[in-house]
C-alpha cells in the first residue's frame, strides 16, 4: 500500500509539473521578457531570499555568457561527451540567456584552419549574442578585443562553455578568476579529448574557486520561480535540455486532449 501512494504521489507531481509548464500564459515580446526578468526571478517568490541565501546561487543580472571554440573540427576530437548531447546543450544555453536578457560573446580560434566553423545552428539561436574574433590566441583572455567585449558589459559573474575544456575553457576561467570575477563553467556544454582531461581540468579549476555546473542548473537558477509571465517559455527551454522532460509535457496535452473529446461526446 506504501509503495502504491508512493508512486501515485510521484505521477501528482510529474502531472502538476506538466500542468504549470502548459498554462495558457501569452508569451511577451524579447524586449519586454528581458526588462521582465531583470527582476522577476527574485519578485515571483513568496519569500525575499537573505542577501546570504541569494548569493548562494547563480544571478543572471550580473551574468555573462561566454561560449568558446563551438567548432566543428574540434568536435571530431571530443570523446568524454556525446556529441549530440554536446551540441544541443550549448544550444539550450544560448537560448537560456536569450530569453533572461543575459549577454552572450563567443567566439572561435581559426575557424579558417583544421578546428573548423563554428556550430551552425548556434548562431541562430542567439541573435543578440556578439562574436569577437581572435588573432591566435589559445586563450580568449589573451585577446584585447574579447576581454574588453566582456568589460564593456558591466558584469563580474562569467558563465563559461567551450571545447577543450581543459584548454579553452579552463585557462579564461583561471585568468578571468585571478582578476577579480566569479566564474562558472557549464561542464555538459562543453568537450574534452579525453575523460582523463576533462577531470583534471575541472579539479584544477575548482581548487581556484571555479563553480562547475550543468545546462539544466543554469535553466533553473535562471528561470527561479513558475510565477511570472513569461512561464510558459521557460518550460519550452526545459523540454530542449531534457528530451524526456518534453515526453511528459507531450503525454500529458495528449492525455488532456482524449479527456476532453470524452465530455464533449457524452
Amino acid at each position: 500500500m506504501r509503495s502504491i501512494n508512493k508512486l501515485g504521489k510521484t505521477f501528482l507531481a510529474i502531472a502538476t509539473g506538466a500542468v504549470m509548464l502548459m498554462q495558457p500564459i501569452t508569451a511577451p515580446t524579447m524586449a519586454n521578457a528581458q526588462e521582465a526578468n531583470s527582476t522577476l526571478h527574485l519578485d515571483g517568490l513568496s519569500r525575499t531570499p537573505t542577501e546570504a541565501a541569494n548569493n548562494a546561487l547563480f544571478d543572471p543580472n550580473d551574468a555573462v555568457l561566454l561560449l568558446l571554440d563551438h567548432q566543428t573540427g574540434l568536435f571530431q576530437t571530443v570523446n568524454d561527451i556525446e556529441i549530440a548531447e554536446l551540441r544541443r546543450n550549448t544550444v539550450a544555453l544560448a537560448k537560456i540567456a536569450e530569453q533572461a536578457g543575459i549577454p552572450i560573446i563567443y567566439t572561435a580560434s581559426e575557424l579558417d584552419g583544421s578546428n573548423g566553423p563554428i556550430m551552425e545552428e548556434l548562431p541562430a539561436a542567439m541573435p543578440s549574442a556578439q562574436y569577437v574574433a581572435r588573432q591566435g590566441e589559445v586563450s580568449s583572455w589573451d585577446n584585447a578585443d574579447f576581454v574588453a567585449a566582456v568589460e564593456a558589459t558591466g558584469r563580474k559573474t562569467l558563465v563559461i562553455a567551450g571545447v577543450w575544456t581543459s584548454v579553452c575553457v579552463a585557462f579564461p576561467a583561471l585568468q578571468a578568476t585571478a582578476e577579480g570575477y566569479e566564474v562558472f563553467v557549464v561542464m555538459d556544454a562543453s568537450g574534452d579529448v579525453s575523460k582523463m582531461a576533462s577531470d583534471v581540468a575541472l579539479e584544477r579549476m575548482v581548487a581556484e574557486g571555479i563553480v562547475p555546473v550543468t545546462t539544466n542548473t543554469i535553466l533553473s537558477e535562471t528561470h527561479r520561480t513558475w510565477n511570472r509571465p513569461d512561464a510558459a517559455e521557460w518550460g519550452k527551454l526545459y523540454g530542449e535540455v531534457s528530451p524526456a522532460y518534453r515526453a511528459v509535457t507531450e503525454s500529458y496535452n495528449r492525455a488532456q486532449e482524449a479527456a476532453t473529446k470524452s465530455d464533449a461526446a457524452e
